[in-house]
């Protein structure tokens, strides 16, 4: 299976080509805001670097968050064009998901999982899963103060907000990356059928910027 894989949803732009288990060719630029501009350019570059087309793709793959608002869309406007234009389908994994399915097995023995993400509003995204990767919930947002009611028992946690005080005393820090492996992303994709419609963005919180009443 041959998978375009790209993550926009934090404070990157990552790109790669995926096949069967392979990284043929990958780019990240991290960066808080621009990916809109930054993601097509880099994506004809990764195409360009693995050696394949648009038609040799099976599936695309995106995050769909929570994460950055304008992130989030960019990513999901991207592919789905993307899709429009060659037909090929898009797969949509929750940020969240592709950040805990990075942490290693060896890390896990037997605690539940914890993708947290810094929404840069003083709160966290954060979802849990099981040590199977099930998702134990949907993605919530909560403040500092809310988190020892909702974590229970030994947590390992991932993400860019794992080494907030926050969470000191209450999980382990995972050694996982950070940021989204798309290595990760496009394995979880090549074992989740497409989305009737192309994924949805998951934002959690409302947008910062509102219309003038």
């Amino acid at each position: 299976m041959l998978i375009l894989a790209f993550d926009c949803s934090g404070p990157a732009c990552s790109v790669a080509v995926w096949r069967d288990g392979a990284i043929l060719a990958q780019e990240r630029e991290l960066m808080e805001r621009g990916q809109a501009e930054a993601l097509m350019p880099m994506i004809d570059r990764v195409m360009k670097a693995a050696g394949v087309n648009y038609a040799d793709l099976t599936r695309i793959a995106v995050t769909t968050g929570p994460g950055s608002f304008t992130g989030v869309r960019s990513g999901l406007a991207a592919a789905r064009g993307l899709t429009l234009a060659s037909e090929v389908p898009t797969v949509g994994i929750l940020t969240t998901e592709a950040l805990a399915a990075a942490i290693p097995e060896s890390e896990r023995k037997g605690a539940r999982l914890l993708a947290a993400i810094d929404t840069k509003r003083g709160d966290f995204y954060v979802q849990q899963f099981g040590t199977d990767g099930a998702a134990r919930g949907a993605p919530e947002a909560l403040s500092a103060e809310a988190l020892p009611a909702w974590i229970d028992g030994p947590v390992v946690i991932v993400g860019d907000a794992a080494a907030a005080h926050a969470f000191e005393g209450r999980a382990a820090v995972s050694s996982a990356p950070s940021l989204v492996d798309l290595g990760v992303l496009a394995a979880l994709a090549a074992k989740t059928a497409p989305q009737p419609g192309g994924p949805a963005p998951v934002y959690v919180h409302p947008p910062a910027v509102t219309l003038p009443s």
